[in-house]
């Protein structure tokens, strides 16, 4: 008996000691996301220390594990830095940082995806995510001093699209923008995405990742790859902002009184009795136009989200709308669009879907020359008169120049432009055996665009009125189609691993335009082109005009990894376009390599990189956006240049006469490209960096060479199109990241970037005769631009200013007497001939940046985070033609009034208000300056609910933010704002630009 007590003993005391260890132990519940971004992380590894005691983060980022309590669990994530927690009784928001160049990291590539260790190209990635932190109406300007090399310039207009330069400009007459790809469908234009919908966005730089698109990648190629659903129960997701967009840096003009002074020194000047003689004190200040017709404009954004699936079925859905006012008062901009994707996969080796996309904008327009006006208007004409009319310019003899009250400008403008876009994919993958995979897609856009212009009957000033009504439609319809089919083989044997690609590129693009007017009709904001007149309106339609281009392409790649240390890339590709008939197909191919030297036997005992690898590349590529039908022969029958008379009585006939000179046949673009790279991660993976020079050569370059008007040529073209110059773009381009965890509550980093590009004509067909161009806002017919061999393109072409004249006898012993008088620039001799002559002219600045840069920082304290980017460019020229853009009696800026030469020994270096003078106003280094600036891009605080409090509100997560863009700019221009575009002839010349503005809001992202 006593034995049996013993055993019975035993199993009681076992039983207790067991029920006592599981009664401690406890469950640990969290949620895992990406501390930069906040998006839940799937698949994390949650593993006890020393056990195979483990699990997984489902769908939505949580995971629970039942463990010992102070157990330490491991928690690790491919491409992110590992940490461990100790198990308490509580729920952890644990937050992840992504490593620095992971091997395993994937980058998207051509058709594909790519280890980010096996690429060979130059390749940056930036996370959808960061992008939309940015209260940017559009993806590609929240791209702005982001990737290194990658040159965005805004345009404050709403709606408008930024233009964008990858690695510099390299083409005259054809299109400057990349290659913008969207889940594998071919775009010019990506204004119909939100930059909520974007899952990442990649933009390949070099020739060795963009050849495998051929002869349309001269200019770089953005991949964008949008949100897709995951597996897990449907999440929901609202993202909304709201605030207002304010003017900086607004340009001060002179007042009422200085104006009238002003004006008067210029009559007499030109020996006309001075118009406001008699006290120009009596004006004041007079009125201020830009408060007058700026002001803060309000803008909201908001999106609406759902995704979630299964292990067959997956969906993700979005809606969003954003309403923006221009800072001009009566501008104002609506876009709604819509984001579909479905993937199904009904077998383990058939996968199929598609996504899709909707846009719909209208926004009312400004006139085109508000600014102008009101840089120029006259500020002793009040805004209304005290009866309610407008104030009359002509009341107060200020001339033709100034002959505009920009209030009544803007209240009779009625221009509305309405788009619509229909845009996507339909896809099929199948796996034939395991490793070769057949995927087939299709996909393209559809879009109309229509401008609306109304001009009712009104009686402002004596200038500004109408009598006869007007209402005339532009219509422009798209429609693009693509299907590509790739075939893909990945194996593996050894150390060896292979990945092969095959396919084959059918497309069409057509662009098709029409327009109408009629006069004495109503106004109408309903109807299309042909049903928004009224039956029996005289009704006049211009020629039509359509462009169709048909291209097709064969393409193969081949990827080639040895023990992960020895990298080879080669691709070819054989396109043929249309619209280079009847020698329309040519070929494109790279070849890359690349040496992991940190996984090398001899680096295994080194304790300095984590990663360390060399790479290189050679390729060429095409551009086809270039100008249509430029070889086709035109004729004119201008019956004022070219009628006959003929007979007894006398008859006149028409004649016709050639007015293009054209080459026998025209080609693509081709630019060849050279890349050398090298990339790391040192300090157990906190700091990366990339390093890479490159030179690309763009060939054949097409552009206008100026040709003797005895020819007969008078067409658009403005001369010889034809391929005719090489164009040389060379640089160096930086990146570093530092990223560190300094413990469970504590994350920063911070990013510099650092791109230099130079920008050079080396060879001309026609020999040195020069494009010149620039010509917006340059008054007398001057042009302010040159692109000759030796220079680049677009420089600033002009006269050297070395004084201002003084005294009439200073002119007297010049080599400018009887054409100066004191006030005027003095011009420097450069070539010595005792006479100021357009042999004179010099390069006065080069518009293309040779410098760009920034800097992304971010910090992650408990639940508050705080985003700072910066951004800039350096070594750049801007013409500022906003001065001597005048005709009469126009306004001056203060800078300008207070500097102006007004007597001897007043000023040596403004001249007089005479400004729009021939002599004075004709291209000139006065008018250059520099264009650098220094912004601070984005700030933004951020603060997230704790994870308990969420969950209480029945949400997975909030973050509530504030938000300041372009709020701080450093910069000497005295313009508005240095970021001025223009395309390559035109770059950099501020005349009637629509500004910058910053804006600052605020906003919730929430998730259900």
């Amino acid at each position: 008996m006593k034995r049996n007590f013993t055993i019975s003993g035993v199993f009681l005391l076992f039983f207790l000691l067991v029920n006592t260890a599981f009664a401690q132990n406890i469950t640990v519940r969290g949620k895992i996301t990406d501390v930069s971004t906040n998006e839940s992380l799937v698949g994390v590894s949650v593993v006890v220390k020393g056990t195979t005691t483990g699990t997984q983060t489902d769908a939505n980022g949580e995971f629970s594990l039942n463990v010992s309590p102070n157990s330490i669990l491991q928690i690790s994530y491919i491409g992110y830095l590992a940490q461990t927690i100790t198990a308490t009784n509580k729920y952890y928001a644990i937050k992840l940082a992504a490593a620095a160049n992971d091997l395993s990291q994937v980058v998207v590539i051509g058709y594909g995806t790519q280890r980010k260790i096996d690429n060979t190209g130059a390749v940056a990635t930036v996370k959808g995510a960061d992008l939309a932190k940015q209260p940017s109406t559009n993806p590609l300007s929240a791209l702005q001093g982001q990737v290194a090399g990658v040159e965005i310039i805004n345009n404050g207009q709403p709606g408008a699209s930024p233009t964008i330069n990858i690695r510099g400009v390299g083409t005259v007459n054809g299109g400057t923008n990349p290659l913008y790809i969207v889940d594998d469908v071919w775009y010019d234009d990506i204004s119909f995405l939100s930059n909520s919908d974007i899952e990442s966005l990649t933009v390949l730089k070099d020739a060795s990742s963009t050849a495998i698109y051929g002869i349309k990648a001269a200019n770089g190629v953005v991949i964008i790859t949008t949100k897709h659903g995951k597996k897990g129960k449907p999440v929901i997701t609202y993202n909304d902002y709201f605030g207002w967009q304010a003017v900086t840096n607004q340009v001060k003009m002179a007042n009422g009184t200085e104006y009238a002074t002003a004006i008067n020194e210029l009559y007499a000047d030109n020996g006309i009795t001075p118009a406001f003689s008699a006290n120009p004190s009596q004006y004041g200040t007079g009125t201020n136009w830009y408060n007058q017709i700026l002001h803060n404009a309000p803008v909201s954004n908001n999106q609406l989200g759902i995704s979630g699936g299964s292990e067959k079925y997956r969906y993700n859905l979005s809606f969003a709308y954003l309403d923006q006012d221009g800072i001009v008062k009566t501008n104002n901009y609506k876009k709604y669009t819509f984001h579909v994707t479905n993937d199904y996969t009904p077998l383990k080796n058939l996968k199929f879907g598609f996504s899709a996309n909707v846009l719909s904008s209208n926004s009312r327009d400004v006139n085109g020359s508000i600014f102008h006006q009101l840089y120029t208007a006259a500020p002793i004409v009040p805004v209304y008169y005290a009866d309610g009319k407008y104030g009359d310019p002509a009341d107060y003899n200020v001339g033709g120049g100034a002959n505009y009250n920009p209030e009544a400008t803007i209240d009779f403008f009625n221009q509305h432009s309405k788009n619509k876009e229909l845009s996507g994919e339909v896809y099929g993958q199948y796996t034939i055996i395991k490793g070769l995979t057949f995927k087939s897609d299709f996909g393209g856009e559809l879009a109309q665009a229509e401008v609306r212009v109304f001009d009712p009957v009104y009686d402002a000033t004596g200038a500004q009125q109408n009598q006869t009504p007007s209402l005339g439609l532009d219509h422009t319809e798209t429609r693009n189609w693509i299907w590509e089919n790739t075939l893909t083989y990945n194996k593996t044997f050894g150390k060896s691993s292979l990945t092969a690609l095959a396919g084959y590129s059918a497309q069409v693009d057509r662009t098709s335009y029409a327009s109408a007017f009629a006069d004495s009709v109503a106004d109408v904001n309903k109807g299309n082109l042909h049903t928004s007149f009224p039956n029996g309106a005289p009704i006049l339609y211009p020629p039509a005009s359509q462009a169709l281009t048909a291209f097709i392409g064969e393409f193969a790649r081949v990827n080639y990894s040895y023990d992960d240390r020895y990298l080879v890339n080669a691709s070819v590709r054989h396109d043929g376009a249309s619209e280079f008939y009847p020698t329309p197909y040519g070929y494109f191919y790279s070849v890359g390599g690349g040496w992991v030297i940190s996984n090398e036997a001899f680096m295994k005992d080194q304790h300095v990189f984590n990663l360390l690898k060399l790479r290189g590349s050679y390729g060429t590529v095409g551009n086809a956006g270039v100008p249509h039908e430029v070889s086709v022969q035109t004729i004119t029958n201008d019956p004022t240049n070219y009628t006959a008379i003929f007979g007894n009585p006398q008859y006149t006939i028409n004649g016709e006469s050639v007015n293009t000179v054209v080459p026998p046949t025209t080609k693509w673009e081709q630019a060849k490209s050279i890349d050398f790279g090298i990339e790391g991660s040192l300090l157990n993976n906190h700091l990366s960096f990339e390093a890479e020079y490159y030179n690309r050569l763009t060939e054949n370059a097409i552009f206008a060479v100026p040709i003797p008007g005895s020819t007969g040529e008078n067409g658009p073209n403005g001369g010889l199109v034809a391929n005719q110059a090489n164009i040389r773009n060379n640089g160096f381009e930086f990146t570093l990241t530092w990223k560190q965890q300094l413990n469970s509550s504590v994350f920063y980093s911070i990013s510099p970037n650092l791109g230099i590009n130079n920008n050079m004509v080396t060879k001309v067909i026609s020999g040195n005769n020069p494009i010149y161009g620039g010509g917006n806002g340059i008054t007398n017919g001057a042009l302010a631009t040159r692109t000759v061999k030796g220079e680049p393109i677009g420089e600033f072409f002009g006269y050297k200013v070395t004084g201002i004249f003084q005294t009439p006898a200073q002119v007297a012993a010049s080599n400018e007497a009887g054409t100066a008088k004191p006030g005027d620039f003095i011009y420097q001799d450069v070539n010595g001939d005792g006479q100021i002559t357009s042999a004179d002219r010099v390069n006065l600045g080069n518009p293309n940046a040779k410098y760009g840069y920034g800097v992304n920082m971010f910090l992650k304290v408990k639940s508050f985070d705080f985003t700072v980017d910066l951004q800039g460019r350096a070594d750049v020229s801007i013409y500022n033609a906003n001065l001597a853009y005048r005709y009469g009696n126009e306004n001056f800026t203060q800078n300008f009034y207070d500097n102006r030469w007004h007597g001897p020994g007043t000023s040596n270096t403004y001249p007089s208000v005479n400004l729009g003078s021939t002599y004075d106003s004709a291209p000139n280094s006065f008018y250059v300056t520099s264009g650098a600036y220094f912004r601070v891009r984005n700030l933004q605080l951020g603060y997230t609910l704790p994870s308990d409090v969420a969950r209480r509100l029945k949400m997975q997560s909030v973050r509530f933010f504030a938000n300041a863009q372009n709020a701080i700019n450093v910069f000497g221009y005295k313009g508005f704002s240095p970021e001025v575009g223009g395309g390559p002839t035109n770059e950099g010349i501020d005349a009637n630009v629509y500004p910058l503005y910053a804006t600052y809001n605020f906003g919730v992202n929430v998730s259900f």
